[in-house]
């Protein structure tokens, strides 16, 4: 059973039907039990960061999902859930008051993007491969994706499997052991989103 955490953000419900399209059955839930008995976790996430660990928290979501990631079950971040993985983000806090806390499963922070560019960043970019991690089969190098943020996550380990050019070279996807994590919108990015979905899924089986 692949579960598709909801914390009351995001449309999930989006995420679900992307799995459908891609021959994917997944089940949306807040129920800790049927996260701790999931074969694969999906963690979407569209919002502020600081909202999203304190909603984890108050439905007592965070531990389970780290636990199964630690448990080495398949995990996909979509967006915010990517940027969850890391130490801190910016989103949220400043230098005197402290950061918002994310899983620190990943080393590294959350930043906001250069000020120069338009923010959010929204659209469709290219994602230029740095490694062939296995949820990316099937993908071109130089395919476009859809994008909606105006954070981005500064991985200070060798994870990042795809980068992409807004303003900045940012990290827009990242690999490790059993974690694929995404910051661009693949129920969202056509034929390319659903072939990361379609390779999430096999990965579950």
């Amino acid at each position: 059973m692949i579960v598709i955490v909801d914390y009351g953000m995001g449309n999930l419900r989006s995420v679900q039907k992307g799995l459908e399209k891609a021959g994917v059955e997944a089940l949306v839930t807040s129920d800790p039990k049927e996260l701790k008995t999931a074969t694969g976790i999906v963690l979407p996430g569209v919002g502020a960061f600081r909202d999203a660990t304190v909603n984890l928290k108050k439905r007592g979501l965070d531990e389970v999902v780290i636990q199964g990631i630690r448990q080495q079950k398949p995990f996909l971040g979509i967006c915010l859930g990517l940027q969850l993985l890391f130490e801190y983000s910016e989103e949220g806090g400043s230098p005197g008051q402290g950061y918002p806390q994310g899983f620190g499963i990943i080393k590294g922070e959350v930043v906001h993007l250069p000020r120069d560019v338009k923010v959010p960043h929204i659209g469709w970019n290219l994602i230029h491969k740095q490694k062939e991690a296995p949820l990316l089969q099937g993908v071109p190098d130089e395919t476009f994706f859809y994008f909606v943020h105006s954070y981005y996550a500064r991985p200070k380990e060798d994870v990042v499997a795809t980068t992409t050019d807004y303003g900045i070279n940012f990290a827009s996807s990242i690999w490790k052991d059993n974690i694929f994590a995404i910051q661009f919108h693949p129920e969202k990015s056509s034929e390319a989103g659903l072939k990361i979905l379609e390779n999430f899924g096999r990965s579950c089986r």
